[in-house]
């Protein structure tokens, strides 16, 4: 590709400034070249942004109906597996899934309601509590 052929579409990558790409220079030499997006790149972006926000409104509905407890749905709002949240947490995946049950979760202790709390970056109250709405995914 040129370098004036580099797509510049508008859209999520925008919101962060550029990628860059390599892309033929005049002389027929590579260069690296800044893009703000292409348009299949941001239709990919869009539909997986969906994907997620799904997510997270289902791990929202599961912790508002009682069946998972509110880590789950920080889990899907920070966009981790049980194998990632283990790893960030110290825990191991068997705990992490008790954690996900709410009669398991009422019955943490300070220090692991703190370890959770903290890689979250939300209090411990605002852990325990039910959120009103999804708040926008990090994106």
């Amino acid at each position: 590709m040129k370098k004036q052929d580099v797509p510049q579409d508008p859209g999520i990558i925008e919101d962060y400034g550029y990628e860059l790409c390599y892309a033929v220079d005049n002389k027929g030499a590579y260069d690296l070249v800044p893009s703000i997006g292409w348009e299949p790149k941001n239709i990919a972006n869009d539909q997986a942004w969906e994907v997620i926000d799904k997510d997270v409104a289902q791990a929202l509905e599961g912790v508002r109906n009682g069946t998972l407890s509110p880590v789950a749905y920080y889990m899907a709002k920070h966009q981790m597996d049980l194998g990632l949240l283990s790893q960030y947490t110290g825990f191991y995946q068997w705990q992490v899934k008790r954690h996900l049950k709410p009669k398991v979760f009422e019955k943490l202790k300070e220090k692991a309601l703190m370890t959770y709390a903290s890689l979250f970056e939300v209090s411990i109250t605002a852990l325990k509590s039910i959120p009103e709405s999804t708040g926008p995914t990090t994106r």
